[in-house]
Order: C-alpha cells, then structure tokens, then sequence
C-alpha cells in the first residue's frame, strides 16, 4: 500500500529557503503592480489599470505637473484616477526601469523610473516626453499587491506639456 503524504513548502524547502521564495514572489508581484498600471494606461484596458490600486489610492503627480507648468489636484480613489489618467484623447507608451522594492509584512515600498510618451490621439505631431520618478506605497490584497499611493516627480521632459491635460 502506498502513502501519500502532504508537506508544505516550508517543509519540502527548509524554512529559510520558503521564506526567501515568498519574499521573490512578492517583489516580482510589486513591481508588476507598476506593470500593470502603465500597460493597462498604454492599451486603455481600464480593469488592468484599476488592477494596480486599491479603491482609495491616491495618485500624485502634482510634483511632476508643477515641473511642467501644469496645475493639477491630487487624484484620490480609483474612480477619479481612472477618469483622468485613462483619457481616452491620449495616446501614450510607458517604459518602467530601475525598480526597487521593500517588503515590510503586508506592505512595501516601490521606487522607478518611468519614461512616458504622450500624444494627441488625433494629432502624433505634437508630444510630451517624461522621465519621471516613482514613489509608491503598497499593500497586500490576497495574492497580489495594490497601489495605495503614489508620488511622481519630474527629472525632465520635452515637448509640449500641455498634451498632458489635453490641450
């Protein structure tokens, strides 16, 4: 007669080595919370993009605009993000590099740096160019990590701004 006998990870790993694969899988499942939001804003795809916050998050880049002469609020909830930052008269492209990541328990820290594209949907002539900064505070939501805020601040940028806002 053959047994079949349950272990867990721990056990079929060592303790040690269970606790370093838990703590790869959340920092591979923190940086692709930023995955998400920049490819769910890059394909309009607005459930990827609301994948990557939690119901109250908080979206800043009130420090970025200000580098760029804009004025805008502090988006708060994912409605509002969603509505602004999903502006269907943009066309935009993200690319997400330098990531690093913190894990305290059920929530981490994220820093990037994010260069983003922005075009009129009607008009590719005209662009703004942004390599920015990214602060983020996640938290825990079952398997996977949400946005709970974010800061981004501007290094540079050219073109017109404007684009941003949709002028």
């Amino acid at each position: 007669m053959r047994r079949i006998v349950y272990v867990t990870t721990e056990q079929a790993l060592g303790a040690d080595t269970a606790s370093a694969l838990r703590e790869l899988v959340d920092r591979q499942e923190i940086v692709d919370t930023l995955h998400r939001f920049a490819f769910g804003r890059d394909l309009h795809d607005r459930a990827l993009f609301e994948s990557a916050f939690t119901a109250d998050a908080e979206f800043d880049f009130r420090p970025a605009a200000t580098k760029c002469g804009l004025e805008v609020p502090l988006f708060e909830g994912i409605e509002m993000i969603a509505a602004i930052v999903l502006d269907p008269r943009l066309h935009t492209t993200h690319s997400v590099t330098n990531t690093r990541v913190s894990v305290d328990g059920d929530t981490a820290s994220l820093s990037a740096i994010v260069e983003a594209q922005h075009l009129p949907a009607d008009d590719h002539s005209r662009h703004a160019l942004l390599k920015n900064l990214y602060a983020a505070t996640l938290v825990r939501d079952g398997q996977r990590w949400r946005i709970k805020h974010v800061r981004i601040d501007n290094v540079w940028y050219t073109g017109d701004p404007q684009v941003i806002v949709g002028g």
